[in-house]
C-alpha cells in the first residue's frame, strides 16, 4: 500500500467534505416523490393526486424561518463605493449653486442610492455655501428646507448638522467666521422646522464646555432664537429681501429701462434682465415698466409693451410675475392712471401675454380711496405684526375699522396676513386661521375670495421664497372652507379665476381632495397645531363637561374663562351645538344664557354661532326622536338669538344657513 503524504492527505479530506456538503445540500433541495400506489419508500405516505410534495412551512408555524423562503436580489442605482458618493454629491452642489435647480438636486440625491449617508450631504452642504457668498448661503437653506423629509428624512438632517457642530473646531481654521455663520444655519433650520427646537438642548449634552460647537448653539439660541429675537431676521439674513439690496435692483431696473428707451434694444435689455438674477422681483421691473409708459408719449409707450410681450414670450418673466406687476401699478395708481392703463391691459389680453383675470380686477376697481394701496399695506402689515405678538383679534377689527374704505382693501389685508403668517411659526398660522374666521364675520364672502384668489395668483412667485407654499396655502384654503369661512362653492369660482396648469389651480384641487378625505376635520383642525393641540376627542369631551356643569348651575364667568383656556376659536361651534342639544334634553333653556353670554364679549364670533345653529338644524330629525318638540324648540331658540342680535338676521330656519 502506497504511504500518503501529509499535503496529500489535506487534500483528499478537502475533496471528501465538499462532495458531503454538495451531497447534503442535494439532498435538502430534492423534493420528496410519492409513489402512485399509496407508498412512497420507507416512513412515507403519498396517494395518487400526490406525484411531487414540496415540503414548506407556513409562516405561522413557530418552526417557520423566512431565510429559508426564495429570494431574489434587484438592482439598485446606489453608488460603488464611499468616495464615488462623496465625488458625487460635491459635483451634485456645485450644480446646484450654479443652476438654482432644487428639483435636479433632489433627484441626483435619489439616485445615489445611499440613504444612511445623506447626513453627509448636509455636512457638505453646509460647509461649502458657509465659504461661499450670502447667496449662496441662502440657497443652501432653501435646499435643505426642500428636501427635508421628502429627500433627506429627520434623523439624517439631524445628524449631519450634528456632524457639522462636532467639526466646528476644524473649520474655523479655514474660516473664522465659522461660529457666526454656523449659528445662522442652525437658527435658520429650527426657524424652517427642519430641526426641532430640541435639537439645541440636546446638542448641549453631546457637546463638550467650551467647545467651538457649544459656542454655536448658545449664539444660536441666545442672538437667533432668544425672545427678542424675530424669525423675519433669521430668514432675511442671507436673502434679497433686504433694503440694500432693494434698493441696489430697483435702480438697476431703472438703468435697464432708460437705456432700452434710448436704444430700443431688446436683446440688450433682456441680457440685462437676465443678469439681475432675481426671477422672484420680476413683478418690480413689470411694474416700473407699465408705469413709466403711461407717463410716456405712444412711441414710447408701444416700446416698452413691445418688450414686456418679448420678455413673456421668451419665458424670461412667469405669466404670475406679469400679472403682479401691473396689479400693483392698478393698486398705486390714480383713477385717471387706470383709465389709461385700461386699453394698455386689453390689447396686452387680447394679444395673450397677460391674465384675463386683470381686465375683471381692472373693471371691477374701486374709486380711489382716501389713501393708497401701498399705505393701506403698511398700516396692515403693522396691524398683522401687533396682532401676532399680542393675540388681539377684537383689537385687529378696532384699528380695521378705523381706516377709510376699509371694505374695498380686505382682500390686500388677507393676502398679507397669510403671507406673513407662512414666514412664521405654526402658532402665527394658527393665529391667522383663527383671525380669518373672526374678520369673515365683518365682510361678506366674496371679499375672503378675492383674497384667496391674490395669493393663488401669484403663488408661482411665494414659492420661490418659500419652498413649502404649495402645502401651506392648501391647508389655509381647506381650513377656510372647514371654519365656513368659504363654501365649497367658492373653491370653483376661485378655480375658474386662475390659469391652467398653474400652481394656484393645483392647489385648489389639492384642498378638494382634503376636505374630501376621510377624518379630514381632525386633519384640518390640527394642520397648525389646532391652537393648544387638543385631539378632537378630547375637546369634545372638554366642551360638553363645560356646558354640562353650567347647566347644573355653574358660574357664568368661570364657563366663560374655560371656553377661553380652550384656546380653539374654530371650534366654538361645537360649543353652540352642546348647548342646544342639552338645552332641548333638559328642556331648560338656562344653557342659552352661556351662548348670550359668549356673544356679548365677542368669544363666539357670529360665523361661529351659525355654524352650531346649523348643526343642530340638520340633526332635528334624528333629535325629535328623543325630544318629540325639537323642531319648535329650536324654531324658538332660533328668534331668541335673533332678537338678542347674536344670530344673524338672515338665518334661514327653513335652509338652516347664514
Amino acid at each position: 500500500m502506497a504511504v500518503l503524504t501529509d499535503d496529500q492527505r489535506k487534500v483528499m479530506s478537502s475533496a471528501c467534505m465538499e462532495r458531503g456538503r454538495e451531497k447534503n445540500s442535494s439532498n435538502r433541495k430534492k423534493p420528496c416523490k410519492a409513489k402512485k400506489a399509496g407508498g412512497s419508500g420507507k416512513g412515507t405516505w403519498g396517494s395518487q393526486l400526490d406525484q411531487i410534495v414540496e415540503l414548506r412551512i407556513h409562516p405561522d408555524d413557530p418552526n417557520y424561518d423566512s431565510e429559508e423562503e426564495p429570494y431574489w436580489l434587484v438592482e439598485a442605482p446606489v453608488a460603488e463605493s464611499v468616495e464615488e458618493f462623496k465625488g458625487r454629491v460635491l459635483l451634485a452642489i456645485e450644480e446646484y449653486f450654479m443652476s438654482s435647480n432644487i428639483d435636479e438636486a433632489a433627484q441626483e440625491l435619489r439616485d445615489l442610492g445611499c440613504p444612511d449617508f445623506q447626513h453627509y450631504f448636509v455636512k457638505k452642504l453646509v460647509s461649502i455655501a458657509m465659504d461661499k457668498r450670502d447667496r449662496e448661503k441662502e440657497k443652501a437653506a432653501v435646499l435643505l428646507s426642500a428636501l427635508y423629509a421628502d429627500v433627506v428624512p429627520a434623523d439624517q438632517m439631524a445628524k449631519g448638522f450634528r456632524k457639522l457642530l462636532l467639526s466646528v473646531d476644524n473649520l474655523v481654521l479655514d474660516n473664522p467666521n465659522a461660529v457666526k455663520i454656523l449659528a445662522v444655519f442652525v437658527a435658520r433650520a429650527v426657524v424652517d422646522d427642519i430641526l426641532p427646537p430640541a435639537f439645541l438642548t440636546d446638542a448641549q449634552k453631546l457637546l463638550a464646555e467650551g467647545s467651538k460647537g457649544m459656542e454655536v448653539v448658545n449664539k444660536a439660541m441666545a442672538t437667533h432664537l432668544g425672545p427678542s429675537a424675530h424669525a423675519d431676521m433669521v430668514e432675511k439674513k442671507w436673502g434679497g429681501s433686504t433694503r440694500s439690496t432693494v434698493e441696489l435692483l430697483v435702480k438697476k431696473i431703472d438703468e435697464t429701462l432708460e437705456e432700452y428707451r434710448e436704444s430700443g434694444d431688446v436683446t440688450k435689455a433682456c441680457q440685462c434682465i437676465r443678469e439681475l438674477d432675481m426671477g422672484y422681483y420680476h413683478h418690480e421691473l413689470v411694474k416700473r415698466a407699465a408705469t413709466l409708459s403711461l407717463k410716456s408719449n405712444k412711441s414710447t409707450q408701444s416700446s416698452l409693451l413691445a418688450l414686456l410681450k418679448h420678455c413673456s414670450e421668451e419665458g424670461l418673466i412667469s405669466p404670475s410675475q406679469m400679472s403682479k406687476g401691473f396689479m400693483r401699478c392698478l393698486e398705486e395708481s390714480s383713477a385717471e392712471a387706470r383709465e389709461k392703463l385700461k386699453p394698455l391691459v386689453s390689447a396686452a389680453v387680447n394679444e395673450g401675454w397677460l391674465s384675463p383675470s386683470l381686465q375683471t380686477s381692472l373693471a371691477s376697481a374701486a374709486p380711489e380711496p382716501d389713501f393708497s394701496s401701498a399705505e393701506f399695506k403698511k398700516k396692515s402689515t403693522a396691524i398683522i405684526h401687533e396682532y401676532f405678538s399680542s393675540d388681539d383679534s377684537q383689537e385687529v377689527l378696532r384699528s380695521l375699522q378705523d381706516l377709510a374704505s376699509v371694505q374695498d382693501l380686505y382682500p390686500l389685508f388677507i393676502k398679507r396676513l397669510i403671507l406673513l403668517a407662512m414666514d412664521r411659526r405654526s402658532r402665527e398660522k394658527e393665529m391667522a386661521s383663527s383671525l380669518l374666521s373672526i374678520i369673515h364675520t365683518e365682510s361678506d364672502t366674496d371679499q375672503v375670495a378675492k383674497g384667496f384668489v391674490l395669493l393663488l395668483e401669484s403663488a408661482e412667485d411665494t414659492a420661490l421664497d418659500t419652498p413649502d407654499a404649495g402645502t401651506q396655502l392648501t391647508f389655509f384654503l381647506a381650513r377656510a372652507v372647514f371654519d365656513n369661512v368659504l363654501t365649497p362653492f367658492y373653491l370653483e369660482q376661485i378655480k375658474g379665476q386662475l390659469l391652467e396648469n398653474s400652481l394656484g389651480r393645483e392647489i385648489v384641487g389639492n384642498a378638494k381632495s382634503i376636505l374630501s378625505a376621510q377624518h379630514a376635520g381632525e386633519r384640518i383642525l390640527r394642520c397648525w397645531g389646532g391652537g393648544t393641540g387638543w385631539a378632537i376627542e378630547d375637546a369634545k369631551d372638554k366642551v360638553f363637561k363645560i356646558v354640562e356643569e353650567f347647566e347644573a348651575g355653574g358660574d357664568l364667568t368661570e364657563a366663560c374663562r374655560c371656553i377661553r383656556e380652550l384656546n380653539m376659536p374654530f371650534f366654538h361651534h361645537e360649543i353652540v351645538k352642546r348647548v342646544l342639544d342639552m338645552a332641548m334634553e333638559k328642556q331648560n333653556e338656562r344653557p342659552l344664557e352661556l351662548l348670550e353670554q359668549c356673544s356679548r364679549e365677542g368669544l363666539i364670533t357670529t360665523s361661529q354661532m351659525c355654524a352650531g345653529f346649523t348643526r343642530v338644524y340638520n340633526l332635528l330629525n334624528e333629535l325629535a326622536l328623543d325630544v318629540p318638540n325639537a323642531h319648535e324648540k329650536f324654531q324658538s331658540y332660533v328668534e331668541t338669538a335673533k332678537q338678542a342680535k347674536w344670530l344673524r338676521g338672515e338665518f334661514d330656519f327653513q335652509g338652516g344657513l347664514c
